[in-house]
């Protein structure tokens, strides 16, 4: 979210050191589902409150402050108004980034992100201080954060998964394997750029009882299969790990490459689709994901060279890498 420019650099630091504060509303609105109470035309404050059963004035106040980064427009005669930005939070919006919001701004996140300098003092995640418990494992003992954690990473995917299969030729491949490949949004477009081939949606059996492949009308070309990417994946001339090995450390997502490089077929690819944190002092969201990975996961965003050290441990070979226009970016490796 854009910061308001500062005029000196006591108010950048001021501007930078609140900024959680727009979080905060956005996750209010969002939870709230105010775009959806928009969608119709500008509205009052007052007037939203009334059909939320909440308070006008706190409300006004926190829409007042998202007008100020472009999530909302404050008319002169104080009815808000969506803009392009604000309706995307509308549920149904095409590529709606309302689950999105509330699962980055949920306390598995929020809350890691809060001790962040003591991440830094000792090394350590800081999720299981917190919780008690590993990331992965909290989700395993509270199953009313799992469909939070799947619908968000749903609509942060919706909105990347057509420009990443586009950016990337798969019709060369026989048989896609999407691991770990959640509810198969990006398999589905893989597929759909690729008449001619057949997939696989590896993922934990209670992911895939909500998988999109038969709505796509693709049955007939891709099968479910239930299993753990740690232990074994089925084999094919095309393996995918999107978003996987960001949430590893090192020597895990080595594993993981390990067992997809036993499955991939004479002549295929592994293909990682995560973000390569490029050098200088840019902006780049992955350098943001990879601070939310530190405190909440043992994982991380990688280089270009990181991730070559890695394939090289699991006897595969780094062949290039593609820029996509989402922020992640397509890594191809063969077996070395």
């Amino acid at each position: 979210m854009a910061i308001p420019p500062a005029a000196s650099p006591h108010e950048h630091i001021i501007h930078l050191s609140w900024a959680y504060l727009y979080s905060a509303a956005l996750n209010a609105v969002a939870e709230l589902g105010v775009a959806d109470r928009l969608e119709g035309g500008p509205k009052s404050a007052a007037a939203l409150a009334e059909e939320l059963g909440v308070q006008a004035q706190p409300l006004y106040r926190a829409l007042r402050l998202l007008a100020t980064v472009g999530v909302f427009i404050e008319g002169e005669d104080g009815r808000f108004s969506l803009t392009p930005a604000g309706d995307v939070l509308r549920t149904n919006a095409p590529g709606s980034m309302r689950d999105g919001v509330l699962m980055v701004s949920h306390e598995t996140f929020w809350r890691p992100a809060g001790k962040l300098a003591a991440a830094v003092r000792t090394g350590e995640t800081q999720f299981t201080q917190i919780f008690g418990v590993p990331f992965f494992e909290h989700f395993a003992r509270d199953p009313a954060i799992v469909p939070i954690f799947h619908r968000g990473m749903a609509s942060f995917s919706d909105s990347e998964n057509a420009a990443i299969a586009g950016s990337y030729d798969f019709s060369r491949f026989q048989r896609v394997v999407d691991v770990g490949g959640g509810h198969g949004g990006f398999l589905i477009e893989v597929l759909n750029a690729a008449p001619s081939a057949r997939g696989v949606l590896f993922d934990a059996a209670h992911v895939l009882r909500d998988a999109r492949i038969a709505a796509a009308g693709l049955s007939e070309r891709c099968e479910l299969v239930a299993g753990d990417f740690f232990k074994e994946v089925p084999g094919g001339d095309c393996i995918i790990l999107k978003r996987i090995l960001h949430d590893w450390a090192d020597q895990t997502a080595i594993d993981i490459l390990r067992v997809c490089r036993r499955a991939l077929a004479e002549g295929g690819r592994v293909i990682v689709v995560d973000t390569v944190i490029p050098p200088g002092n840019e902006p780049h969201a992955g350098k943001l994901l990879d601070v939310l990975m530190m405190v909440s996961t043992p994982g991380r965003e990688r280089t270009e060279e990181e991730f070559r050290r890695m394939f090289a441990a699991a006897d595969l070979r780094l062949e290039r890498v593609i820029e996509t226009p989402a922020m992640l970016s397509v890594i191809e490796a063969s077996a070395a």
